[in-house]
């Protein structure tokens, strides 16, 4: 099974990814914990040249580029050989953030960042996604107050553009209503993790 976890900056996605790993591993479970951009050494080459604070002249179409090829490179060598080996896949951000960031908050248009992505993933949708919803005020003010996180490029957007990618995420919620199961991420942490993990059983059960 393939599943991703989407969500604005600051939603705690990450923090829930690592936590539900371990608790799925414990019992017995063979998981591949990922993540985009990046996951393969290739991808995290081009994560560094998209998240660079000193790439600011990047094209916004060169940016999209750039996340569609790191995503085809992490299908290739990680993602795909995974779920052939019968592995459960958690992937911290895919497809959908791309239409969030770069179709919706970079004005490329949804339509278009999805014909790119698809070409590059050979129509490979996540079995299921994970939408930890929050506002662009909370998830920023939690990146604030973490003194371990080095602000990227991206980070450091204007509230604007924060703003775009939440409001874009939720059309891409709703374009998929089948695929992506929101939750509140707003609430502590072991209320999201245990919704997050509730989910996922469910999810696993229905594949037995």
């Amino acid at each position: 099974m393939f599943i991703t976890f989407e969500g604005p900056d600051g939603s705690g996605k990450s923090t829930i990814i690592k936590e539900l790993h371990k608790k799925l591993i414990d019992e017995g479970y063979n998981i591949l914990l990922t993540r985009e951009p990046g996951g393969t050494p290739i991808s995290e080459k081009i994560r560094d040249i998209i998240l660079d604070n000193n790439n600011t002249n990047l094209d916004y179409r060169t940016e999209a580029l750039l996340y569609a090829a790191s995503r085809r490179q992490h299908l290739v060598e990680k993602i795909w050989p995974a779920l052939k080996r019968g592995q459960i896949v958690l992937c911290d951000r895919y497809l959908d953030s791309s239409l969030a960031y770069q179709g919706g908050a970079r004005k490329l248009g949804i339509k278009n960042i999805l014909d790119i992505n698809l070409f590059a993933t050979e129509n490979t949708y996540p079995d299921l996604t994970i939408f930890f919803d929050v506002s662009p005020e909370v998830g920023l003010s939690r990146l604030s107050q973490d003194k371990k996180r080095v602000a990227d490029r991206l980070d450091n957007e204007s509230e604007n553009f924060h703003q775009e990618v939440y409001e874009t995420f939720k059309k891409v919620c709703d374009m998929y209503p089948d695929r992506i199961v929101k939750i509140d991420a707003s609430k502590s942490i072991s209320e999201v993790l245990n919704e997050t993990y509730t989910i996922i059983k469910k999810k696993l059960n229905e594949l037995r």
